[in-house]
């Protein structure tokens, strides 16, 4: 019998990366998406059909947060993750023989700007402002579904870093036109995952039946943005690194439509259930994956 994995939202980044690494691995990979040539989210009999005895249901799902943030957009980032959130959930309900593990994507950004101390899943204490009323009505949703035969976890993801896209391509072209330096203060905390550490917590809790709940996904060495943004300059060669002032981010934010937060927030999140657990990051240090991604 063939192996499946249901990618829900799985045509971004991350999403295109896990199906290459899923397929790699011999699986059968349905995909749900808005995007022609994948399972529609209006093809409800198609996804209880994709649902039926897969392995795993991964939801990747929801609009970009790179934009500016007015009402629409708003709206659209809330619902485009807690109402496909619900569908899966509610389908699910229905189904004969559905996949035994749901992961569910959330955020680390749900914590709150903290330059103090870290924050874990037990202790870490929850934001305020709207990305982070997102990411509660998000984990609100999934958490809202008792599945008497599915095991859930949510992945609470920091910032994710690749080769083919996500948040290096601007960041590179900072440094590649000499603009590598500091951004805003440049003591707000830097938290990040390198791709395959994430597809790797993925799979750990796949074939960990007793893993459930909240899951920070962020490597365990978060580092300022200062130094991240020096050992990106160290990874591609680049002596110069002009810093860039509060008010040139935001005036850059404007003209390309999105917002500072995705900069300026301090994001300071450690793995601590997963290190907890056992798990082994591939990526320990910002050096090593910028030198992975980057070579």
């Amino acid at each position: 019998m063939n192996k499946k994995i249901v990618l829900a939202g799985g045509t971004g980044f991350i999403g295109t990366y896990f199906a290459g690494r899923f397929a790699a691995q011999g699986y059968e990979v349905k995909i749900i998406s808005r995007r022609p040539g994948h399972i529609a989210w209006s093809d409800l009999a198609g996804i209880k059909e994709a649902l039926e005895g897969a392995d795993l249901l991964l939801n990747l799902a929801g609009k970009s947060v790179d934009c500016r943030y007015h009402s629409r957009n708003k709206e659209e980032i809330r619902t485009s993750r807690t109402e496909t959130t619900r569908l899966l959930g509610e389908l699910l309900l229905t189904c004969g023989n559905p996949p035994p593990l749901w992961l569910n994507s959330s955020t680390a950004t749900i914590y709150r700007h903290a330059e103090d101390r870290p924050m874990t899943e037990e202790h870490g204490e929850i934001g305020t402002g709207f990305s982070v009323d997102v990411a509660l009505a998000w984990e609100d949703a999934f958490f809202s579904f008792s599945l008497p035969k599915t095991r859930q976890a949510a992945l609470r993801i920091a910032i994710v870093l690749g080769k083919d896209g996500g948040v290096m391509r601007p960041f590179r072209n900072l440094a590649a036109f000499g603009l590598g330096g500091a951004l805003g203060p440049g003591n707000q905390m830097f938290s990040w995952v390198h791709v395959e550490d994430v597809y790797r917590i993925v799979m750990y809790i796949k074939d960990h039946q007793e893993l459930e709940g909240v899951f920070n996904c962020a490597a365990p060495h978060p580092v300022p943005n200062r130094e991240f943004m020096h050992q990106l300059r160290r990874a591609m060669n680049k002596r110069i690194g002009l810093p860039s002032p509060n008010w040139l981010l935001e005036a850059g934010a404007f003209i390309i439509r999105t917002e500072t937060e995705l900069i300026l927030k301090s994001r300071w999140v450690i793995p601590e259930r997963l290190q907890r657990h056992g798990f082994v990051f591939r990526y320990n240090l910002i050096e090593e994956a910028l030198q992975d991604i980057c070579k």
